[in-house]
């Protein structure tokens, strides 16, 4: 999967706040993502993260 930092993703399942799209800050064995709605940030594995993508935003696509 090509996900790159900086990259929106939309999950399949939403965050406990309500959002499902999580901004990629940093990629390797695991991702370190931001949710949109309400800031929390954690790392995950990467088999993990991109097992639950639904789909990706990318950040030159909003311009």
């Amino acid at each position: 999967m090509d996900i790159q930092v900086g990259d929106i993703i939309i999950t399949k399942k939403q965050h406990p706040c309500g959002s499902d799209r999580w901004q990629v800050l940093r990629i390797g064995a695991d991702f370190r993502l931001r949710c949109l709605g309400c800031g929390r940030e954690f790392m995950t594995a990467r088999a993990k993260a991109e097992k639950s993508v639904k789909r990706i935003v990318r950040e030159d696509a909003a311009l």
